[in-house]
């Protein structure tokens, strides 16, 4: 009798461990793909804990990354994937937290799209960032009004209908009254930036230097690492494709001396469905 008892108590200590499991998720193999650059990883990481998925140990902040996850009761598997190719990763995992800029890019639309999305805040502000000594120079500062316009503002909130928000308060006509302008008719300024939004959001502002008689050379790039490179040598004059987070550390990280001129724009971070349509699976 003590025998069958045993037995009895045994398999629903068993039973018990293996719901309490499957409660948990870890027996769905849920997997999760978040950029693998140290400030992106953080701020998909701190949407993830802002809607209750996982949750960060105490002043993780803008360095997290999944080692500094502290509970994660779904038992979630964690995919680092280079942030351009998040899209192209979609359908293999579960679900993915992709920068809205790789998100158009590949036909995807962060408002309509997203599962969650986070809010319009500068805190990570796609920024105008020149070699520091350079910020006040006219023909940076002819650039930073060109982006600050109103014609800019309007751009970004028509094209992108909410994917990629202005962060100008207040939008001028384009043009600094403190800029010698007819001292640099004639002259290029040459910006690194991204294809998607940054390189078409520079297309408005050749049209407003135009006006001026300044060219303005639009250099395109796809990685992270080569914009900062060829402002801090001095090959190009500024870039446009990062938020201040991301150069904070890529100068700690390189010895490179790039400043914000301005913040534009924020691209909002959004988390996507592939195998899953829904975030009920990863929901507490």
């Amino acid at each position: 009798m003590k025998k069958v008892l045993k037995s009895v108590l045994v398999f629903a200590l068993v039973l018990a461990a293996m719901l309490a499991l499957s409660a948990c998720g870890g027996s769905k193999g849920i997997t999760i793909a978040v950029p693998n650059d140290t400030t992106n990883e953080a701020r998909a990481l701190l949407l993830l804990e802002e809607q209750g998925i996982i949750k960060l140990k105490s002043g993780a902040g803008i360095t997290a990354t999944v080692k500094d996850i502290e509970e994660n009761p779904m038992n979630i598997k964690f995919n680092e994937v280079e942030a351009a190719q998040l899209p192209n990763v979609l359908k293999d995992v579960d679900y993915a937290v992709i920068n809205s800029n790789y998100a158009i890019e590949a036909g995807i639309n962060p408002v309509k799209d997203s599962l969650a999305i986070e809010g319009s805040s500068s805190a990570y502000g796609n920024i105008l960032a020149v070699k520091e000594g350079k910020e006040n120079t006219d023909k940076i500062k002819a650039l930073v009004a060109a982006l600050e316009s109103k014609k800019v503002a309007d751009f970004i909130a028509g094209k992108y209908d909410g994917a990629v928000v202005s962060t100008v308060e207040n939008p001028g006509d384009g043009f600094d009254t403190s800029v010698n302008y007819d001292a640099i008719a004639g002259e290029k300024i040459s910006v690194a930036a991204s294809p998607t939004p940054h390189a078409e959001i520079l297309a408005v502002v050749k049209e407003i230097l135009a006006e001026k008689n300044i060219t303005l050379d639009i250099k395109e790039f796809t990685d992270y690492v080569q914009p900062n490179n060829v402002v801090e040598s001095g090959e190009i004059d500024a870039n446009y494709f990062q938020h201040y987070p991301y150069l904070e550390d890529f100068n700690k990280e390189n010895g490179t001396h790039i400043v914000s001129a301005a913040i534009i724009h924020v691209e909002p971070m959004g988390i996507y469905g592939g195998k899953q349509t829904s975030l009920d699976l990863i929901k507490k």
